[in-house]
């Protein structure tokens, strides 16, 4: 894999600190005796392979509704029930046109202010995590909220057990402001990344434009709307992918992988969060997971186990802690900060 050209560290001056964090998920937990029922390849066999006991699936709930909760949960930590501009990283909005941040602002009663959605896999949010570090660095907003959401089981087809069991729903958010780009919850340096050679490993093939195109021109072929992935070539490349993407990130920040405190990664699967962990070297308690309880929330996944992480005091000031994630795109990305003295609402459904 090529590697990606150098983001140097940004210059000390403005930079964007977090504020407070947020995160949602529905209350309906799908167990892995409820998802299997009578099959022979059962609970061991997931939690073996995938390391999921249970996830959270949304029933009555879109996309949007999660976000929202998350989004005012992550206000209410900071102690603000204004934002400047509203990014909400997905990969499943409730409707292909329009962008869901624009309702998300309204229903949080953030006014007419600038709100966009953006994809970028189960890397979303620390995509999302970069532009909104950038907008505020440059100057153009003092307050951004970001937030990710995902209910990604209504892209899942039905008669795929495993997918239903790799995967959970949910919506994480934080509020970034304007601060020094030295303090405490300073975010970045970043390290990002894409190798679209390989978009097809992860995808969704029905309902975009090349689909609709080739059907307007053979209507017999068929082109599915659920997710479908292969995951042995995924997950060989992950846990490389995402070594190296935080190797990079730790170093921008001046640090070594020795002195990094907490690792934050994608809750992809249990096996790539260990393989984390050996291949750089940390303690498994330094690599936070709660894929056990909740499964992979795709886009979702790092931003609630960070607010969950925090509400829970697991998360102190002082720590220095990385972000990671891989996903479709393929996509990648990572992110360091000092964390600071800051609140977290988790809203466990």
């Amino acid at each position: 894999m090529r590697t990606p050209p150098s983001c140097p560290p940004a210059p000390p001056g403005r930079g964007a600190v977090l504020a407070g964090l947020g995160s949602y998920v529905p209350p309906r937990v799908l167990t892995n005796a409820e998802l299997c029922g009578h099959r022979p390849i059962g609970d061991e066999w997931i939690r073996a392979r995938i390391g999921a006991g249970s996830r959270r699936i949304a029933d009555a709930e879109a996309t949007v509704d999660l976000a929202v909760r998350a989004g005012r949960h992550a206000l209410t930590a900071a102690g603000s029930a204004a934002a400047d501009a509203v990014v909400l990283a997905t990969l499943s909005p409730d409707r292909l046109c329009p962008a869901g941040a624009p309702e998300v602002a309204a229903r949080l009663g953030l006014g007419q202010v600038p709100a966009f959605d953006l994809a970028s896999g189960c890397s979303g949010f620390l995509y999302g995590l970069a532009v909104a570090t950038s907008m505020i660095a440059a100057g153009t907003f003092d307050t951004v909220l970001l937030i990710a959401s995902d209910v990604f089981s209504s892209f899942l087809d039905p008669d795929d057990w495993l997918m239903r069991a790799i995967f959970g729903d949910g919506a994480g958010a934080v509020v970034l402001r304007a601060g020094s780009a030295g303090e405490p919850g300073a975010i970045g340096p970043f390290d990002l990344g894409s190798d679209g050679a390989q978009a097809d490993l992860l995808e969704i093939p029905g309902g975009g434009a090349r689909a609709r195109k080739r059907l307007a021109q053979a209507p017999d072929e068929e082109f599915s709307p659920y997710f479908r992935m292969d995951g042995p070539a995924v997950r060989k490349q992950a846990v490389v992918g995402m070594c190296d993407s935080v190797t990079r990130a730790v170093g921008r920040a001046g640090w070594s992988l020795g002195e990094l405190d907490v690792l934050v990664a994608h809750q992809a699967n249990q096996r790539i969060l260990d393989g984390l962990a050996a291949e750089l070297g940390l303690a498994p308690a330094q690599v936070l997971s709660h894929i056990e309880t909740y499964g992979n929330a795709a886009a979702a996944s790092v931003p609630v186990l960070l607010a969950q992480a925090a509400a829970a005091e697991t998360l102190v000031p002082g720590q220095r802690v990385a972000l990671t994630a891989y996903g479709a795109g393929l996509a990648w990305g990572s992110a360091t900060l000092v964390w600071p003295e800051v609140r977290a609402v988790a809203d466990d459904g």
